[in-house]
């Protein structure tokens, strides 16, 4: 029997621990918290200071016999769970519910699991800190007051909400009021008609021996006049274009400079999920599933499994000095001295309320390569370290340096009056690349190509240019973007809402809830959600409001800092929303969710309605309940005929926020699978081919594998690479 019980999360990160430990330590997984409230009854007294009745999972209790027996015989109990506030709650939770408190069970803390960091763990052991467990019993207290308490009012106001499973989370409403806002702000907006005129330019003198560049400028107003010009429709362009007519096109202006780009921080929680949006199309909580792969460890061929990432929950941008080194020496050794920067580079965060207590994600080496241990990872798992390995690397990098010119041109001719029309060209010319050599960082929802390298003829004030052609454009205003994974989780952040282990769960949950949908990679509100995040703002103004969350996260991290006292924190919002509850119960309105349709009923030739349940939307008659006609919502169909019925064809569904495939014969026929189907039979067995993942094909009959033939939307990229881990 082992000496030493040491006591983790999940399997995985066991086995790898447990090896660098050895034979006098025995690590047991406890599969996450084994204690929590109840799920029957609300579980915290209110009159007695919120006293939470802690009781242990049903599915824990197995677990729970193996520790309590491992630790007869044990000298020492070590808690390794994660180094969070959820990670100290599941220590703490662990001692209260095994009994350990006269075995004195010591807590080790680590960022990442390697030998090095394991071994300094556990060289320096300490106490549980109360202060990080109840801020977090103040959260999951506060969320279950909330959801216990205002869930039961949706139920009651909005028509056949129990069945539909509604929930009204304390965070997850906030980021529901976001998507919904945002929706409204895309209705109400009227597009405004703009234009554009641009002129194709050309040295009048091309240079000796060499041929004229052409180049495009655009015209941005009057000479000398620092108010821009106003083209708001087709006829002002056309005065504009008359009076250019015989204008002569001289260089007014030539600005040179240089320009030094910084590579962006390693990666905290949140800019890890939004790149791997942008760049890889993960979602939020894949991003999660397969970065908690990377951190708790994979075997590596001979090398046994090692962590290869750090701690992935984190707001920090922090490094520690060995890496900063490390990486600094295989940026000189790789690509010279010259792209290495003079000095470690030190980031700090902007984002709200970051606490910088723990390190950046990073690889936990960046000698370990990422083509070097390709064939020893799944493609996703590749791609994210990768991705994580890349970005640190290129945060030690030297600055890319680029030769900036703006030059100005004035046409001025018999038509343009006094003043000349102000023409502007910018070219941007890459002299040293830098972090570029390895990374640069993706952007959201921009239409312009700022990194665009476009180099200008060499100009000089007074040249004179040939134009070559004047073309004029119309344009529309466009309204706000919809949000999708990477801005949704960066309006959260920048608001303060929630910490790094939450933005992955709040997307989830309020695809779920049926509360959105995603099309085209974005989130768009279902009525339902509309309707619900209309009664809670309307009746919880302060409660569902973006700077009352923010301040109650900073309350929060104050109890975790020992500035604050949890109880008091709950009872300062306990008194207010047990009266906006009150009120609500009595002036809060019964609503019936449902959205028209186009289809009508085959039993009675109604029309039909969108419903929700908690299975997702569905087609029900409106003549409903003397007629109960119902039928699937049919996205639209593949033209797979189903490899089970024969007859039917596989028909794109929506369920509980995802998009899978299902027989058009439902429920006669119920084969459904969560990959794309391809119209292209195998090449082996004539079974299904699917996509898996966003490069390859599977057949579904005898699993043979091979490049993915044709090109897929962006929609369907997105639903391939959520899925490829999640074959059936």
């Amino acid at each position: 029997m082992a000496k030493n019980l040491v006591v983790v999360e999940s399997p995985a990160k066991a086995r790898t621990v447990g090896r660098f430990l050895g034979d006098s330590y025995q690590v047991i997984a406890s599969m996450g918290h084994v204690r929590d409230l109840p799920s029957s009854v609300m579980g915290v007294d209110v009159e007695d200071d919120f006293a939470p009745a802690y009781e242990v999972v049903d599915n824990k209790k197995k677990v729970m016999t193996e520790l309590r027996s491992a630790s007869k015989d044990a000298e020492n109990i070590y808690q390794a769970t994660d180094p969070d506030r959820e990670g100290e709650a599941i220590s703490w939770h662990l001692v209260e519910a095994a009994g350990w408190k006269r075995k004195h069970p010591q807590r080790v803390v680590f960022h990442e699991i390697t030998q090095a960091a394991i071994q300094e763990a556990f060289q320096h052991p300490r106490d549980i800190d109360m202060k990080l467990v109840n801020a977090q019993q103040a959260r999951r207290i506060l969320d279950r007051l909330v959801g216990y308490e205002l869930s039961p009012l949706l139920w009651k106001k909005v028509s056949g909400g129990r069945k539909m499973g509604l929930s009204a989370g304390r965070v997850q409403s906030i980021a529901l009021r976001l998507v919904v806002e945002r929706e409204q702000e895309i209705e109400a907006f009227k597009a405004q008609e703009y234009w554009s005129i641009e002129a194709l330019l050309q040295p009048h003198r091309p240079p000796k021996g060499g041929k004229a560049v052409q180049y495009t400028a655009k015209l941005v107003g009057f000479a000398g006049d620092k108010k821009g010009l106003d083209l708001p429709d087709q006829q002002t362009s056309e005065q504009v274009l008359a009076a250019l007519k015989d204008a002569a096109y001289v260089v007014a202006g030539v600005e040179k400079r240089e320009v030094r780009a910084r590579p962006a921080a390693p990666f905290t929680t949140s800019t890890l999920q939004q790149e791997a949006w942008r760049k890889l199309r993960f979602p939020a909580r894949k991003t999660m599933q397969i970065a908690q792969q990377l951190y708790e460890g994979l075997p590596l061929g001979p090398e046994d499994a090692v962590g290869l990432i750090t701690y992935m929950r984190t707001d920090s941008t922090t490094v520690s000095s060995q890496a900063l080194q490390e990486t600094i020496a295989y940026v000189r050794q790789k690509f010279g001295a010259e792209y290495a920067p003079k000095s470690p580079r030190v980031y700090t965060r902007k984002a709200k309320n970051a606490q910088e207590a723990h390190e950046a994600i990073r690889p936990t080496s960046v000698a370990r390569e990422p083509d070097a241990i390709r064939r020893h990872l799944n493609t996703d798992q590749f791609r994210l370290y990768d991705l994580v390995w890349k970005r640190m690397v290129a945060s030690q990098m030297a600055d890319a340096i680029s030769d900036s010119t703006r030059v100005d041109i004035n046409a001025k001719g018999p038509n343009t009056g006094a003043k000349a029309c102000l023409f502007r060209a910018t070219g941007s010319v890459l002299k040293f690349p830098g972090f570029r050599t390895l990374y640069l960082e993706d952007r959201d929802d921009s239409s312009d190509d700022d990194d665009q390298q476009r180099a200008l003829p060499t100009l000089e004030t007074g040249d004179p240019q040939d134009c070559m052609g004047i073309t004029p454009e119309q344009h529309f205003t466009q309204p706000p973007p919809r949000y999708n994974d990477a801005t949704l989780v960066r309006a959260l952040e920048e608001q303060g809402i929630g910490r790094p282990s939450t933005y992955a769960p709040i997307l989830s949950i309020i695809q779920d809830r049926q509360y959105v949908t995603k099309e085209q990679g974005r989130f768009q509100p279902t009525e339902l959600g509309k309707v619900v995040a209309r009664q809670l703002i309307s009746y919880f103004p302060s409660v569902i409001d973006v700077g009352f969350t923010a301040t109650m996260e900073e309350d929060l991290d104050e109890i975790a800092q020992g500035d604050k006292e949890w109880v008091p924190v709950l009872r300062e919002f306990y008194g207010p929303f047990q009266k906006a509850l009150s009120e609500a119960a009595e002036a809060m309105p019964r609503v019936k969710v449902e959205e028209p349709s186009n289809e009508t009923c085959e039993l009675c030739g109604k029309p039909m309605v969108i419903k929700t349940s908690r299975f997702g939307r569905f087609l029900a008659c409106s003549g409903f309940p003397e007629c109960r006609g119902k039928k699937s919502l049919q996205k639209k169909t593949t033209g797979v005929t189903c490899p089970e019925c024969k007859e039917g064809v596989l028909m794109e569904r929506k369920g509980r926020g995802r998009t899978f495939y299902g027989c058009s014969r439902y429920p006669n026929c119920k084969y459904a699978l969560n990959q794309r189907p391809l119209p292209t039979p195998c090449p082996e067995c004539g079974g299904l081919m699917v996509a898996s993942g966003r490069e390859n094909a599977r057949c579904t009959a005898c699993g043979i594998r091979q490049p993915l033939a044709e090109p897929a939307t962006e929609a369907q990229a997105e639903s391939d690479a959520a899925t490829s881990d999640a074959e059936v």
